[in-house]
């Protein structure tokens, strides 16, 4: 038997893939809510799926929507999960913008019913809500920590603020467990091309093979604290094994602009980007916000997490993935 059940909602996205592969190595039974099933199959989870020692024996799939909350709670009263870890949600603070409802509906209201849910639970079940440097929009100071102000700028910002605000309540006035963890940017092959590090390293991929002409950026001097996926799930997973649940920041602490990581790339498949890469004026922005960088130390110190991989091995590791993949 499984030492412990989990319940992952975004589970085929890229954390909840991690995480899934993480659990699965621990011992873990898995169950995560997929809409629709099919896409499983093709995504990053393919690779479990494919495998019929784990799929239906160790990892258990379950079509529906986590916005259908009387169909969730059904799902989540039979599988009867020991930890809770929450990705799902409209993800993109830029769209936030253009779907405000949807925004807050998905990321805020959503995470709302859930915690509603496990806490009629008699079952006893530890929730993980993945919220986001977002949460704090333009900080006046940096690095931020636990205690920075919450102020966020963009719909996203304002829709995560709610859900860990909420966790936090449920923490401590109905003594749920329930914790939040405040992730900064984390990359990794599974990010798809509309990050601009996936953009970055697969450009610099197919420039080398001949399959691309050059790569149009905007702000080349933009900056994030950027880290590696892998890394932030370990913490993720940490946070729900604490003997107390509590909110953590999960960054790496250093900041590298965008030219940091487009010479990085280029070094990786040995060219000059000075050579390729063209600033296009239509992808500035009028004005580049203060760059948010995050501090670990409470993490650090209590859940003695730290990443395993530094800036470089990050994007040498997101090339390679892309020029293995390349034509």
């Amino acid at each position: 038997m499984p030492e412990k059940n989990a319940f992952i909602t975004g589970i085929t996205g890229q954390d909840g893939s991690y995480l899934t592969e993480l659990l699965l190595e621990k011992g873990y039974a898995v169950h995560g809510l997929v809409t629709p099933l099919e896409s499983a199959a093709n995504g990053n989870l393919r690779h479990l799926v494919a495998d019929p020692a784990i799929l239906g024996k160790r990892l258990f799939l379950h079509a529906g929507s986590f916005e259908e909350l009387t169909h969730l709670r059904r799902i989540i009263d039979r599988t009867k999960p020991d930890e809770f870890y929450h990705f799902a949600g409209q993800s993109s603070p830029r769209l936030s913008f253009e779907l405000p409802e949807v925004t807050a509906s998905s990321v805020g209201i959503a995470t709302l019913r859930l915690l509603e849910i496990l806490r009629d639970l008699q079952h006893p079940t530890r929730f993980f809500n993945a919220s986001s440097a977002e949460v704090f929009g333009t900080p006046a100071n940096s690095r931020q920590d636990e205690q920075t102000p919450v102020n966020p700028a963009t719909p996203y910002g304002v829709a995560k603020a709610f859900a860990q605000q909420m966790t936090r309540i449920y923490r401590t006035a109905h003594k749920l467990p329930a914790c939040s963890a405040i992730l900064y940017n984390h990359e990794s092959p599974r990010r798809n091309e509309s990050f601009v590090t996936m953009k970055i390293a697969r450009a610099a991929a197919r420039i080398k093979k001949g399959l691309q002409a050059e790569l149009k950026l905007g702000s080349m001097t933009a900056q994030r604290d950027w880290g590696w996926a892998p890394d932030y799930v370990e913490g993720m997973w940490r946070m729900l094994q604490a003997d107390q649940c509590d909110d953590y920041i999960l960054a790496t602490g250093e900041l590298h602009s965008v030219a940091d990581l487009v010479e990085k790339a280029f070094q990786c498949v040995g060219l000059n980007w000075r050579d390729h890469v063209k600033q296009d004026p239509s992808l500035m922005t009028a004005a580049e916000p203060v760059a948010p960088c995050g501090n670990p130390a409470k993490a650090e110190k209590q859940l003695n997490w730290s990443r395993t991989v530094n800036f470089d091995s990050m994007v040498e590791r997101l090339v390679a993935s892309q020029y293995d993949s390349a034509g």
